[in-house]
């Protein structure tokens, strides 16, 4: 069977964008968050992203961000990826939060497109070289235009593309059209972000997935890539068909991804927390439903 050609997939196939856990009263939870990323990695993980949308980076401090990847550092060593989010509205800031994280550890940057001000694209452009120049590690661009109100146009991307530093994109853009074009010209490694694009995208040359549901059911999504890459093209997409309905109650039924996440990984005694204002937890029979379709996806039924 020929395969398309893919990207190197530079921190991995598997990447799960890890919750950030908190105690009880609200404090950054380090000790959670080591149990967490241990039992990420033995599920299958190649990498995790900390302090990404799921992460709930914007209300997390810029010292618990950095102390967020130290500790997941102690706790799962070299074995795996760490890439961290810094991205913010403010390029200066962006540049404080990239240098801090490479001080800290991490082996890459995750970096969202500036929100809220809307910048047109050579801002955009200009935006990500400038962060790409400050530091030594890689960047993955993050196209989420449904969150920041400003998409990575393809042409801008083909041109960040030849910055040797900017290696990868968290794609949350929904325009598979758009992502092949950029995929048929550069290099860049490709990452679904949208869970329920995860075998699309890998099918056309993208190299994994950045998934939040993969905070609950990791083994399942590299079980998905695995069957890919064996020739099982039909298996993939059976599990990608079967992760579907936790899928949709977690991504796709009104509520933001960490407070479905935090709420099922409570569920099943695993760290996460509670949420941070504004945000607010799933009520109990939200979390009910959640816990039926995870039952359902890992064969717990």
């Amino acid at each position: 069977m020929t395969t398309p050609a893919r990207a190197s997939a530079l921190f991995g196939r598997v990447l799960c964008a890890m919750v950030t856990p908190f105690t009880e009263t609200g404090d950054l939870d380090l000790d959670g968050a080591q149990v967490l990323a241990e039992r990420l990695v033995a599920e299958g993980c190649d990498g995790l992203v900390l302090s990404g949308t799921t992460g709930e980076s914007p209300t997390t401090t810029d010292d618990e961000k950095a102390a967020l990847v130290r500790a997941v550092r102690e706790a799962v060593g070299a074995r795996v990826s760490i890439v961290a989010g810094v991205g913010t509205s403010d390029t200066r800031h962006t540049v404080e939060l990239a240098l801090a994280a490479e001080r800290a550890g991490a082996d890459g940057l995750l970096v969202v497109t500036p929100y809220y001000s809307r910048p047109p694209q050579e801002a955009v452009e200009a935006h990500f070289l400038e962060i790409a120049d400050a530091s030594a590690l890689p960047l993955v661009l993050y196209d989420i235009p449904g969150r920041t109100g400003t998409r990575i146009e393809p042409a801008t991307m083909l041109r960040l593309a030849g910055h040797p530093r900017i290696v990868g994109v968290k794609d949350c853009s929904y325009d598979l059209l758009g992502v092949q074009k950029v995929l048929a010209r550069t290099e860049l490694a490709y990452y679904a972000g949208c869970d329920e694009q995860v075998l699309a995208l890998y099918a056309v040359g993208g190299a994994g997935c950045v998934s939040t549901v993969a905070n609950v059911v990791p083994r399942q999504f590299r079980a998905i890539l695995d069957a890919f890459d064996a020739g099982s093209t039909a298996e993939a997409a059976r599990l990608q068909q079967r992760a579907i309905p936790l899928i949709e109650s977690m991504m796709a039924a009104g509520l933001p991804g960490t407070v479905t996440a935090k709420g099922l990984l409570g569920r099943l005694r695993l760290p996460s927390g509670p949420v941070r204002p504004p945000l607010r937890p799933a009520d109990g029979g939200t979390v009910d439903g959640l816990l039926s379709d995870y039952l359902e996806v890992t064969g717990q039924e």
